[in-house]
């Protein structure tokens, strides 16, 4: 049974919404979803100056809103036509004709193209192309005894992996990349995003000219007949997921893995369970940690929060993780986590997204076993922003590896 229904008249005018946006917000997410649960399952909040919206933080509310379309349709139009262009949350909000921002019928034609796809990708390939890359990567590191393993790991891995996957070249990939980072952290969002576009622009061009074995061209030759720009606006979500998250999901991890006393001693001995922390990061720090955006083209209440017509309804992956009504200690190998959204925008490429992080990670720690952070974790600073949960840097130290040619040390 749902638990929203038509809106009625309100008794009292609604609470002042509450910003997830700046350092404060940053810094301490759970202080802020603790506050906002004063307010019921679902408060009111800004995303952006005067950009207001409404987080579900329950995680049974946050469930009804993400499988029923009919109620919480994914289209952002009605919203968007008084919204200035310079807002800077627009560039990640606003319409495009991919699978994220459509239901029904266009849904579904798209997200075939989508999952097909996706699963023409070989597993084994994946793999190897993931583990050749950390190892590039890690060389360049593990002779200097210290590391920032977000800008010198996390964040140019899913890049490289992105490339070989999309058969992208590689200085377009990393424009593409920089175009995402600009989107999520606000700061001149709209000239990320037409750079973003112009980069999908001649990545499209390129794959009608030469098409490879690979995830761009296999979209472009789907038997649903994509258009160019059809095409592209599917290749912005796989691309937006497919590195920014990423990257927060292995810098998290990394992070729980150094800091963390119920792992850290496992990290030196060997016996770590790298799943285990996945699962841990997936529960209580999710990369994206306010998502899911919906607009109802009606009043609604929904477990007694209003719920204004054509404004955003935001899902915090986070908080309904986290709800004390359903929380649990037993998260190792538990998947009923929203890290991955659910029903029918459940991410496709969860899969591919969690092998790449495992390989990661425990590429990295069979490498360099005996790494520390470089300063308390306290220390650490979080990128601002309303949507993901992403460090600004993760320093570390370590035993320097002896230098010599790779065949010497056996390493590589």
């Amino acid at each position: 049974m749902h638990e929203y229904e038509p809106h009625a008249e309100e008794s009292c005018p609604r609470p002042r919404p509450t910003p997830l946006y700046g350092a404060e917000f940053a810094a301490d997410p759970g202080r802020v979803y603790d506050h906002l649960r004063g307010y019921g399952q679902a408060a009111p909040v800004e995303l952006a100056p005067g950009v207001p919206a409404t987080l579900v933080l329950g995680y049974e509310a946050a469930l009804h809103v993400l499988r029923d379309p009919e109620a919480f349709p994914k289209d952002p139009r009605r919203w968007q036509r008084n919204i200035p262009p310079d807002c800077p949350v627009l560039p990640l909000m606003m319409y495009r004709p991919n699978c994220l921002y459509t239901d029904g019928a266009t849904h579904a034609r798209l997200r075939r193209a989508v999952n097909d796809s996706l699963q023409r990708l070989d597993v084994h390939t994946l793999r190897e192309q993931v583990e050749h890359s950390a190892g590039e990567l890690i060389a360049q590191f593990a002779h200097d005894g210290e590391a920032d393993l977000v800008t010198q790991y996390a964040r140019p891995l899913p890049i490289l992996i992105f490339n070989q996957m999309f058969g992208c070249p590689g200085p377009l990939g990393e424009r593409l990349a920089a175009g995402v980072k600009g989107i999520f952290d606000v700061v001149d969002a709209e000239k990320a995003y037409v750079e973003l576009v112009q980069c999908l622009i001649e990545l499209v061009a390129l794959k009608r000219r030469r098409p490879g074995q690979d995830v761009a061209s296999w979209l472009l030759q789907h038997p649903v007949g994509l258009t160019d720009e059809e095409a592209m606006y599917q290749l912005v979500i796989l691309m937006g997921a497919g590195t920014e998250p990423e990257q927060n999901l292995i810098a998290n991890a990394l992070h729980l893995l150094l800091s963390d006393d119920r792992f850290a001693g496992d990290v030196s001995s060997g016996s770590l369970a790298v799943d285990d922390a996945l699962d841990e990061v997936l529960w209580t720090d999710p990369p994206l940690a306010n998502f899911g955006i919906t607009y109802p083209v009606r009043d609604l209440t929904l477990a007694g929060t209003h719920l204004p017509a054509d404004q955003p309804v935001v899902v915090s992956f986070t908080a309904a993780n986290n709800d004390p009504a359903t929380f649990s200690d037993q998260r190792a190998g538990n998947r009923a986590h929203l890290a991955w959204s659910a029903g029918p925008h459940r991410c496709p490429a969860q899969g591919h997204a969690r092998l790449i992080a495992a390989i990661a990670i425990e590429r990295l720690l069979d490498s360099l076993p005996d790494m520390d952070l470089a300063i308390p974790t306290d220390r650490l600073q979080w990128r601002p922003g309303p949507f993901h949960r992403a460090l600004d840097a993760l320093p570390v130290t370590f035993p320097a590896l002896p230098t010599g040619p790779p065949a010497e040390r056996g390493m590589w």
